[in-house]
């Protein structure tokens, strides 16, 4: 316990005040014993005074047995607690719900050593008893482990330490920017690893296999046991040691941490069956008296364990192949930059690149860092980036981005985000998180594969007991292959690779095409969407207000009243005064000089230009100078557009309207979303009039107008109140707040600016047919993990009754132990290989169509 006068002194650091309550905690942790008080220093931000500290404070102590000090200075939370009534993870969502926040940090490593789900389900189990880690997620088909914990409290060398404990596992740390290759070198080594036990495991299966059956083959008939069994233990002793070890050392050390997985289903049944093989070869006179049948199963052993090898063998291929998108979304990458130093380019490592270097990207290159075009005209294919497939035209002050290629001309560039900062740095990790991240579905199958391997081996025992008790002669020989057989054909892998294998490469696909999902649990709400919510300006429409109509009085040309409106507007910064600019630059018109300029609010512009009064102002609001003409302008708003009246000399001149134009895709899309059986809706800031046309020509009938940005995400909170589940699609930036709340946020944008925070989704590019493309591919995903699920679970419901023998009694049939290993592998296969079918996805019309049937209530 520390001193009374150094507690008085962290009460009066951390402003805090004397609380009754908190002596009674003092008083109940100080009962407990010692051992089980557990003390921890939680970093929290937002705290700004005294009243923060109070509420942090008492809201921590409504916990029983808990005692906090909290100092807004240092931004720390001293908890103390006793850990058997206590629980970190609630502590940090108290903290959370009050609206302050709690900085953890997140690790991500790599295990060697799993084989199946109940090895993901002990590490994660080892890994969150740690005290400070608050989330674990492992991922079989990656290989990678995500921890995230509260610093200082928990380290590395723990995680290592709990993992080692765990089984035999090994955890090696990823370092930020770590190159992918390691993890494919480590995948190859283990691949020629496998390849050559595989190789060896055939020929000695072959080997065996004759000695076995010596009395059908003609020349070795006559030659007696005394001498093949002997041959046939020598020649199966290297496969169950060296090819075959892998599986008896798991075994043993699951049985040391009292656990069990596949490795002890594959030991404990190749080996029961090389046991009983070596006794009947080493005492044949033995086993003969005790009336058991003196025939032996090297064959079987040898040939099980060849058998699931080449499972693991084809299995470590086709993982491979689930994070091919990440490898090439890194070779994207050049290796190398010319950068200007002491007047001349140089050619140095792309990590070497530093922010504000000058650089040279000669055409056919690709474009090494992001950052501003300074010198030189050329066209770059983004289509790596947005998924646009022409070319973008690049000149000085336009934007480039990192992995994008250079064609046609040199370009000069100043460096401005570089190393992991830039967007494919920011694209290759989110990729990375979302690959490495749990579906909920995949919750069921952890469970069932924390018991899976004690029920196995439960039934296993029942089998050979049923069999020895009630089944015809010989009963040994039948119990205990129904014994091997049912060990053998169980397969926990299945229901491991089940879902974490379908979300790799249902999320790399998706990159390759521009559409970024951030996780399993994003595509499993994807498929959910019950009402899409559109953002209008950028999102619907092109964002760049455009002039569609000038509409002159009878005196006046058109070319000369958007002269007028153009010069006096070319000194406002409104959008819809930078749309007149515009229109009068494209059609060459020269704008005057504007003098006595000055900005009415509410009222809009005026000034004075080539001897002219002008006055601009939103038609009829300006009825002081004879611009109000309500039947024309209501026609045009009629029609969605914005309307400018322009006066000269206090005498009504004519309007100019603008309008932000529809994309071509909007109405497409939003058929094809309402032919899903999706509410689709349009949230927008402008007036009723003009939003109801856009909705309209859109194909949109649900539409809520005049919403501050603000108040976006109150609109989506109502429709949740109502039991929708709400996508908002917006351009990722004003519309942040909305996509933030909404069970799905889907952001559009270009390579450059992409909420990739705020958004679930993030769609590169402004094409909204993305937003067809990721349901599509979501609810594909899921389909395919459900069909993954459903055949694991299959399989091992109707495998495992049939290897016990309970087809016996009606069809004479017995499962031999070598076929239920192939089974067993070709479970495992099947479930890759089926997740491996969506790398043939590909956005089109027809995948459009289609996708009304995947709906989740026909997903099978």
């Amino acid at each position: 316990m520390k001193p009374d006068n150094e507690k008085k002194s962290r009460k009066t650091a951390s402003h805090s005040v004397f609380d009754p309550a908190s002596v009674a905690h003092d008083k109940n942790i100080q009962g407990a014993q010692e051992g089980s008080v557990n003390r921890v220093s939680l970093p929290v931000t937002g705290m700004h005074c005294a009243s923060c500290v109070a509420r942090v404070e008492k809201s921590l102590q409504n916990h029983p047995d808990v005692t906090a000090e909290a100092n807004f200075a240092s931004g720390e939370v001293q908890i103390r607690y006793n850990r058997k009534t206590g629980d970190l993870r609630s502590f940090i969502n108290t903290v959370k719900d009050l609206g302050y926040g709690v900085t953890l940090e997140q690790k991500r490593c790599r295990i060697q050593g799993m084989t199946c789900a109940a090895c993901v389900r002990r590490i994660e189990t080892a890994l969150s008893r740690l005290e400070g880690v608050t989330e674990v997620s492992v991922n079989l088909a990656a290989e990678e482990a995500r921890i995230t914990y509260v610093p200082g409290m928990v380290s590395f060398a723990d995680f290592r330490k709990a993992v080692e404990q765990a089984g035999d596992y090994r955890l090696i740390e990823i370092e930020e920017g770590e190159p992918r290759d390691t993890l494919e070198q480590e995948r190859q080594k283990r691949d020629r690893s496998l390849r050559i036990k595989v190789l060896f495991g055939v020929l000695m299966s072959i080997l065996i296999m004759t000695g076995s059956m010596s009395h059908m083959i003609p020349g070795l008939r006559n030659l007696p046991s005394m001498w093949t069994h002997p041959v046939l233990l020598v020649l199966t002793l290297p496969v169950m040691i060296w090819a075959g070890g892998e599986f008896f050392r798991g075994a043993w050390t699951a049985l040391r941490h009292r656990t069990a997985d596949m490795n002890t289903l594959v030991a404990v049944g190749t080996g029961s069956a090389f046991i009983y093989s070596a006794a009947v070869t080493l005492f044949p006179h033995w086993l003969g008296g005790l009336g058991m049948h003196a025939h032996v199963y090297f064959d079987t052993a040898v040939m099980i364990i060849t058998l699931i090898l080449l499972g693991r063998l084809l299995e470590n291929r086709a993982k491979g192949k689930t994070s091919e998108a990440i490898r090439r979304l890194m070779d994207l990458r050049p290796e190398a930059a010319h950068v200007l130093k002491n007047g001349g380019f140089f050619d140095i490592p792309l990590a070497e690149v530093e922010q504000g270097d000058t650089l040279l990207i000669k055409p056919g290159e690709k474009i090494p860092v992001d950052g501003t075009v300074l010198e030189g005209h050329s066209h770059v294919d983004e289509s790596m980036i947005t998924g646009e497939s022409f070319p973008v035209e690049k000149s000085p002050g336009d934007p480039v981005v990192g992995a994008t290629m250079n064609q046609t001309g040199s370009l000069t560039m100043k460096a401005l985000r570089v190393g992991q900062d830039t967007v494919i740095s920011r694209i290759i990790q989110m990729v990375r998180e979302a690959q490495g991240s749990k579906a909920p579905i995949q919750r069921l199958a952890d469970r069932i594969a924390s018991i899976f391997v004690p029920v196995v081996v439960v039934i296993a025992v029942l089998t050979f007991a049923v069999w020895m008790l009630f089944g015809p002669p010989p009963p040994w020989t039948r119990a205990f292959l129904s014994f091997i057989s049912v060990l053998i054909i169980a397969c926990p892998c299945a229901l491991g690779l089940a879902t974490p294998t379908a979300i790799m490469v249902g999320t790399g696909v998706g990159a390759r095409h521009g559409i970024f999902i951030k996780g399993g649990e994003i595509l499993e709400r994807a498929q959910k969407i019950t009402a899409a919510v559109f953002d209008k300006t950028g999102t619907l429409t092109r964002g760049t207000p455009e002039v569609t109509d000038i509409l002159p009085e009878p005196e006046w040309e058109s070319s000369r009243l958007l002269a007028l409106a153009a010069a006096l507007e070319s000194a406002s910064e409104h959008p819809l005064a930078s749309a007149v600019v515009r229109a009068a630059q494209d059609r060459g018109i020269a704008l005057g000089r504007v003098t006595r300029f000055k900005a009415l609010p509410g009222l809009g512009l005026k000034g004075e230009t080539e001897g002219l009064r002008i006055h601009i102002g939103r038609a009829g609001e300006n009825k002081n100078s004879g611009t109000d003409k309500s039947r024309i302008i209501e026609k045009l708003r009629q029609q969605g557009k914005s309307v400018i009246a322009v006066s000269v000399n206090g005498k009504f001149a004519g309007v100019i309207a603008v309008a932000d134009e529809l994309k071509n895709a909007s109405r497409e899309t939003v058929l094809a979303l309402k032919k899903m059986g999706i509410r689709v809706m349009m949230i927008t800031g402008d007036h009723e009039k003009t939003a109801l046309s856009i909705a309209r020509r859109a194909g949109i009938d649900d539409v809520i107008a005049g919403v501050m940005p603000a108040d976006k995400a109150g609109k989506i909170k109502e429709l949740q109140s109502r039991g929708e589940i709400v996508a908002m699609i917006g351009d990722g930036i004003n519309d942040a707040p909305a996509l933030a709340v909404s069970d799905i946020g889907i952001a559009l944008g270009s390579g450059t600016d992409v909420a990739m925070e705020s958004a679930d989704i993030t769609l590169m590019g402004d094409d909204i047919n993305g937003v067809l493309r990721a349901i599509d591919l979501s609810r594909r995903t899921m389909k395919t993990i459900r069909q993954n699920l459903f055949w694991a679970f299959f399989y091992n419901v109707v495998g495992i009754p049939v290897a016990a023998g309970v087809l016996y009694p009606f069809f004479g049939i017995l499962l031999k132990p070598v076929f239920a290993a192939a089974a067993m592998s070709f479970s495992s296969v099947s479930v890759v290989t089926n997740s491996l079918r969506l790398r043939r996805w590909h956005p089109s019309d027809r995948s459009f169509q289609e996708t009304a049937s995947l709906r989740p209530e026909n997903a099978l």
